[in-house]
């Protein structure tokens, strides 16, 4: 049997992601999407217990992704005007998504 003690379908346990701050600390992310903006790869995430019918919406936060010296991928949070870009981008990709739902 299964084990899913969220009780979340399995589709939507296939994209939740943990990650690791430097001081160990792990945090769960839902990945919504991966962007190319500018020659470079960025992560759209969102808390997975987030209400997206919340009346604040859904918080998007934006990763930029690297490669450290080991070639290991790192995650770190780009600078404002470039994190609105590809947040930008990131709602063209879901009115797109939304229009073909239709």
């Amino acid at each position: 049997m299964n084990q899913n003690p969220e009780n979340r379908p399995e589709e939507e346990e296939d994209d939740l992601i943990e990650l690791v701050d430097e001081e160990g600390e792990t945090t769960r992310f839902e990945h919504l999407a991966t962007l190319e903006y500018k020659g470079e790869s960025y992560l759209a995430l969102c808390d997975p217990d987030a209400d997206e019918n919340d009346e604040n919406g859904l918080e998007v936060f934006i990763l930029k992704i690297e490669t450290d010296e080991q070639g290991q991928d790192i995650y770190t949070v780009p600078d404002e005007e470039v994190s609105d870009q590809v947040y930008e981008q990131f709602l063209k990709l879901v009115d797109e998504t939304a229009g073909d739902e239709e």
